[in-house]
């Protein structure tokens, strides 16, 4: 396909790449420009076009200095340098491809473009767009960064995905219809249509989409909100020469429309080499060649190091920029001496002043200005889109509900059964087997309920992490508004749950008969698996990944546990553990069930502690006062109950929120 070309504003020439259609003029005075713009949603008007210039880009980071036996400091070592002056531009419609060996400085530049991942580094130089310095969020609002990893719910489909990202990251003033069009358009425009409606998938859980098709999502999330500045880094990585060159012939019609194209790739084939506009080669932290791909050939001719015939040009490239093991100091003196004739060829000379003139340019023209907020959708916007989302990755989850609800019949079935019928006076209840079954069965439908519920939520966050701080970093949504609304699409599996395990077990047992005793256990149950869903929030939102979650998780419950009342009378509790028995749950809700079970209970028998042949009669409060439970504390468990929930949440909250502050 031959480029047609055509000025811009910036007097730089776009990329057409697609054939012309006499027929689509609707009139003898339009212009190509215009038949494009009518013919193509995407396409990027002229007055939002950005030329991305960077000039004189020096990164180092300092080592640390060794020290004698961990103690003393000794010799300082050097800082190190990763990049070195680099310098570089991209116009409209050009299609920038970053190439290098390992450890040349690729991903350094990138990062460094985008203002990421640079704690610990002393970063120089500057970026300018139009001309104009950028910043971390006037860049954000202009540019999108189409990342390596691709991170989905993969419980979500194709058009569900596109759907929430339309609805957060589009401008506040377009119509959720013209939302939902342009979401179908970029559907087609991206080859996702007969992929349109199926999950995503979450690899080794389910199958979804093939990889190609996901990384088209990747892409088409990013160009919903037509950006003019697209970063891509390595989008080849993991698939196989027909899909790499089927993503890349992405980026190509991308800056046909345009757009300001640069990503970093890696050993790309000689189909996809030909795909490049212009190529950055470096080396060791500097800028070996920037510019096409014919010149590159020239340049390294002259160089000494010809490309041979029928051999793949980014091959040959990385070949010469890399420092062969074994041979370090060769190497070394090889890639400095390219580099050096680079900075004095006509490309390097021309690069200097091109960098020189941009940094002057005082163009009007500009893309960015940073707003008071990041965000494009409202408070409550973002609240709808993220509670839709949540619950729409809960329910299409195939294992989430199946197995939950399987297990706790399963495990209510078999406590039923083991505990059926439990009697309260009589010959069966000579020595007071039911009074001590029925208290250690509370105590099991606690220890439960604690278990099945903390560690149904201690991953949640974990797993969502990394998807979190992208969408997040990206402007799409608060923290406050991801941390409420995870947890309210969860809390009719909360309701639920405990409904299911006490409707089974309750009269299997024989607890208390009358219905409202029930129906205050219940509640009782409710108010517990609300704390503990917060205990587990907070361990979920403390730890880094799923192993130290639930490496975290038994050891805080363990203690809380010991001090519930069954495995040690409250009475007996050491003065300095004191403070522990009031973090625990197991204790609110153990008091609190004990006193609901055995209230207003007088017929109880066991036997008599002076004679074991005789029965006699044991009253509730007598149990009660024997496990060191007063019921005049009902209500006060129950207010603390529900401050360890509120606090146990507004913990979790500052520990996710502490994870946003960027380094």
């Amino acid at each position: 396909m031959a480029p047609g070309c055509f000025s811009n504003l910036c007097g730089t020439a776009y990329h057409q790449g697609a054939q012309e259609d006499e027929t689509t003029l609707s009139s003898p005075g339009e212009t190509k420009v215009q038949v494009v713009q009518r013919q193509n949603s995407s396409y990027l008007p002229a007055s939002q076009a950005v030329t991305f210039s960077w000039s004189n880009l020096s990164v180092k980071v300092a080592a640390p200095g060794r020290r004698c036996c961990g103690l003393l400091p000794a010799k300082q070592i050097p800082a190190k340098q990763i990049l070195s002056n680099a310098c570089g531009v991209v116009r409209p419609g050009e299609f920038l491809a970053i190439l290098g060996a390992s450890g040349a400085g690729k991903s350094t530049l990138m990062n460094t473009l985008l203002f990421r991942n640079l704690g610990g580094l002393n970063v120089s130089g500057s970026r300018l767009a139009n001309g104009q310095p950028v910043t971390p969020s006037s860049l954000l609002a202009s540019s999108a960064y189409v990342q390596q990893d691709d991170l989905f719910f993969g419980s979500l489909t194709v058009r569900e995905h596109l759907t929430f990202h339309a609805l957060l990251r589009m401008d506040k003033g377009m119509a959720k219809a013209d939302r939902m069009e342009r979401v179908e358009s970029v559907i087609q425009e991206l080859g996702l249509t007969k992929c349109s409606d199926t999950q995503i998938g979450v690899p080794g859980k389910f199958k979804g989409i093939s990889g190609g098709q996901m990384k088209r999502l990747a892409f088409a999330s990013e160009v919903l909100t037509n950006p003019a500045l697209l970063f891509c880094d390595e989008p080849t990585s993991g698939l196989d020469s027909v899909m790499a060159a089927s993503v890349v012939e992405v980026m190509r019609n991308l800056a046909s429309q345009g757009r300001t194209i640069v990503c970093t790739i890696h050993q790309p084939s000689s189909q996809i080499v030909n795909m490049f506009d212009k190529v950055l080669l470096m080396a060791e932290g500097r800028t070996a060649y920037l510019g096409d791909v014919p010149g590159a050939n020239s340049f390294f001719e002259r160089c000494g190091f010809p490309c041979p015939m029928n051999y793949n040009p980014a091959d040959h490239y990385l070949q010469v920029l890399a420092v062969v093991p074994g041979q370090e100091e060769a190497s070394h003196l090889q890639l400095q001496t390219i580099c050096d004739e680079f900075e004095k060829s006509e490309k390097g000379l021309e690069l200097s002043k091109m960098s020189a003139e941009a940094s002057k340019d005082s163009s009007t023209e500009q893309v960015s200005v940073a707003t008071t907020s990041p965000y494009k959708a409202s408070w409550g916007e973002q609240f709808t889109a993220l509670l839709w989302r949540s619950w729409l990755s809960i329910v299409k989850d195939p294992l989430i509900l199946k197995i939950r609800i399987g297990t706790s019949v399963f495990i209510a079935l078999i406590l039923g059964a083991v505990y059926f019928g439990q009697e309260l006076s009589g010959v069966n209840n000579a020595k007071g087997e039911g009074i001590m079954n029925i208290n250690g069965v509370l105590f099991l439908l606690i220890t439960n309920m604690t278990f099945s519920n903390m560690f149904a939520v201690i991953n949640v966050f974990c797993l969502e992490l990394p998807i979190f701080l992208r969408e997040h970093f990206n402007g799409m949504y608060r923290t406050d508004t991801y941390f409420l609304c995870r947890q309210l699409a969860e809390v009719p599996i909360f309701l639920f749950m405990p409904l299911v395990f006490l409707g089974i077990i309750y009269y299997m047992i024989g607890l208390s008969a009358p219905f409202y005793k029930f129906a205050i256990t219940l509640a009782i149950i409710e108010l517990m698996t609300q704390a503990v869903a917060s205990f587990g929030y907070l361990i979920s939102c403390l730890a880094n990944s799923i192993d130290m979650a639930l490496g975290l998780g038994p050891p805080f419950l363990i203690p809380l546990m010991l001090f519930g009342g069954l495995f040690l009378n409250n009475g007996s509790t050491p003065a300095y553990f004191i403070w522990l028995k009031y973090l625990s749950w197991f204790y609110y809700t153990n008091e609190l069930l004990c006193i609901n079970q055995w209230d207003g209970i007088e017929d109880v028998s066991m036997a008599c502690p002076g004679n074991p042949e005789e029965e006699c009669p044991v009253s509730g409060d007598t149990i009660l006062s024997n496990l060191n439970f007063e019921k005049d504390n009902f209500w006060m468990d129950i207010g603390l109950l529900a401050a360890l929930t509120v606090a146990f949440r507004l913990l979790a909250f500052l520990a996710l929120l502490s994870k946003t502050y960027r380094r």
